[in-house]
């Protein structure tokens, strides 16, 4: 397989995402793989890449704003004291190789590299699982090993000094629409109830599609979600929500999101339903 081309991934006898290892993007875009387009059964896109309003969000993927000082995620970054600035600190997720590749999923070796330094080595899993005639789930791990031979530590706009903007780590940018989406929880709704807080899954409902993402280990949930729905539709984790987290050397940090994709648009019983049969997958 040429890793240059989209790696395509199939569920139920259907395309549903390309997975693009090597992106030829500017360097302030923080270039890294990603899955774009991303579809539900019926066809219809659920992610954006290069979108006008944030042109370094790359459908989804893994992102992160700092990383030992270094800007994993693309576009400005925040400084303390400072505000948003451009700075010339971006780091790039090389595409090292495939140990699997299979039209249901594949199994990645990347490395997280700045100047020609690697900081992070990572491992990347991804599966695809077919739910119900209308639904099916993708499966991302991903394990981050401190390869610098230096204690790091991840950061984010928040820990750096703006509030409510812990983004970094797992990240998915939706399609924007005429209409924002509706934002809920298993016991909350709107945008300003999921954005920031633990919660087993957060759901993203738009024109015709839902998405929900679930963290599937106990560490994953621990980390507050990261909701966008009226300025831009995105979900992400929150690795360094309000704190860094410290990278020891040669320790290794995991994360696991399952995302149920489903065409209309599910109500929280419908969900709930969904991510359970999607985890237990």
């Amino acid at each position: 397989m040429n890793p240059e081309r989209p790696t395509v991934l199939r569920c139920a006898g259907r395309t549903v995402a390309r997975y693009t290892t090597r992106p030829d993007l500017a360097a302030d875009h923080s270039p890294r793989p990603y899955l774009h387009p991303v579809t539900t059964l019926a066809g219809r896109v659920v992610t954006e890449t290069l979108p006008e309003d944030h042109p370094h969000h790359l459908g989804a993927g893994i992102a992160v704003a700092d990383v030992a000082g270094h800007n994993f995620w693309g576009g400005r970054t925040f400084v303390r004291g400072r505000g948003s600035v451009e700075l010339d600190n971006h780091g790039v997720q090389r595409h090292d190789g495939f140990k699997l590749c299979d039209p249901d999923g594949f199994v990645e070796e990347l490395g997280w590299t700045v100047g020609g330094e690697r900081l992070l080595r990572e491992h990347r899993t991804v599966a695809v699982t077919a739910l119900t005639d209308s639904a099916w789930a993708l499966d991302l791990t991903f394990s981050l090993t401190n390869t610098s031979g230096r204690d790091l530590s991840i950061g984010s706009p928040a820990t750096n000094g703006r509030p409510g903007a812990a983004y970094g780590g797992f990240f998915w940018r939706a399609p924007k629409e005429a209409a924002a989406p509706s934002a809920f929880g298993p016991d909350a709704e709107g945008e300003e109830a999921v954005h920031g807080v633990p919660a087993d899954w957060v759901a993203l409902a738009g024109d015709g599609w839902t998405l929900v993402f679930a963290g599937a280990t106990a560490q994953t949930r621990s980390d507050p979600w990261f909701v966008r729905a009226a300025e831009y539709p995105g979900v992400g984790s929150s690795l360094a929500h309000s704190g860094r987290l410290a990278v020891p050397a040669g320790e290794t940090s995991v994360r696991r999101v399952v995302t149920v994709v489903a065409d209309g648009r599910l109500d929280r019983p419908a969900a709930a339903a969904l991510v359970r049969k999607a985890v237990a997958s």
